[in-house]
């Protein structure tokens, strides 16, 4: 089994979580309704995407 001989330091463990962290997820204006939507999906609030209706949804 093995066991490590010396302390891993502050520095060099931070430097290993670098790259572990969140990022919001990147958001666009639906082009119909004005809403916040991911971009390359339907929107959820009017159900258009590229200018085609493909959802029916209540208003």
């Amino acid at each position: 089994m093995a066991v490590p001989k010396q302390k891993t330091s502050k520095s060099r463990r931070d430097k290993r979580r670098t790259h572990q962290k969140l990022t919001a997820p990147t958001l666009t204006k639906c082009a119909q309704c004005g809403e916040a939507k991911l971009p390359h999906h339907v929107c959820p609030t009017c159900g258009t995407y590229r200018g085609r209706t493909f959802l029916e949804t209540e208003e």
